[in-house]
């Protein structure tokens, strides 16, 4: 009995695959086996202990390839979109995982970082793959398109909206050394005209500030268009918020304490 459970497994695996799918539901398996959950679970947690699969969050599965079994799993984005309709999340992927997508490949980040609505969600670790969900408030105000992956699809954070949360979110971007060196490998990337349309949406007028001076510092002077009168009016703010700012010059153009020096990463 139970080696016929296996198999029957297997074989529900190769359908899938034959229809070139990677990731399924233990529902939709319980289903399509005809057997009980646990007999359904039992049979799974099987091919999961053999690497024939990966379990990223309790009851959604990754089909493994022979290629990707020393990983433990596929690689992130051949299966976060079916994963994030199966938490029923909204959500894109963003930061310094989706500028690697749009050129700016000067680090790999250690985590596939998911941007979602500001909720909470735990990490999800599987294989070698860390999966890290950064929470943002004006969520709704972020662009994003469809990109397409072996297996379908994935959502991501246009050029633009990459900018603004970089810049937003410093500690996840790795701090501001690494903005300015993921940023300097971006600019080629972004639009004058939907940057500022991006950075107003948004409504963070301390965003502007610092993006303008860094996007300034390296010689970005068509994409700072409209941004410097768009922030001459704001209070004085420190470039960056995790340092002192006792000594710190201040740059009238960007309304900015300049409490750090800008080093590219090499």
């Amino acid at each position: 009995m139970r080696r016929r459970s296996e198999i029957t497994a297997n074989g529900f695996i190769e359908q899938l695959l034959g229809q070139g799918r990677y990731t399924f539901t233990r529902r939709e398996a319980t289903q399509r086996l005809k057997c009980t959950p646990v007999a359904a679970y039992k049979g799974l947690h099987r091919l999961v202990k053999s690497r024939r699969l990966a379990m990223p969050k309790s009851g959604f599965y990754v089909i493994v390839d022979p290629q990707h079994r020393p990983a433990g799993t596929m690689p992130p984005e051949w299966f976060v979109h079916q994963l994030m309709e199966y938490i029923g999340q909204p959500y894109y992927v963003g930061l310094l995982s989706v500028a690697q997508l749009h050129g700016a490949a000067h680090h790999q980040p250690q985590a596939f970082q998911v941007v979602i609505p500001e909720r909470a969600i735990r990490p999800v670790e599987v294989g070698n793959v860390y999966i890290r969900f950064h929470g943002k408030g004006p969520f709704d105000k972020s662009e994003f398109t469809e990109v397409k992956t072996p297996t379908g699809k994935m959502l991501a954070a246009t050029p633009e909206t990459t900018a603004w949360d970089l810049v937003r979110y410093p500690r996840a971007a790795g701090g501001l050394d690494n903005i300015i060196t993921v940023l300097s490998e971006l600019a080629s990337e972004l639009n004058t005209a939907r940057l500022l349309d991006t950075v107003k949406r948004h409504g963070e007028v301390i965003v502007a500030q610092r993006l303008g001076y860094i996007l300034e510092q390296l010689g970005q002077r068509k994409l700072i268009k409209g941004l410097a009168g768009w922030v001459k009016d704001a209070p004085f703010r420190p470039l960056d918020p995790s340092s002192p700012v006792s000594k710190a010059k201040e740059d009238t153009r960007w309304r900015l304490l300049i409490n750090a020096k800008l080093e590219p990463e090499a």
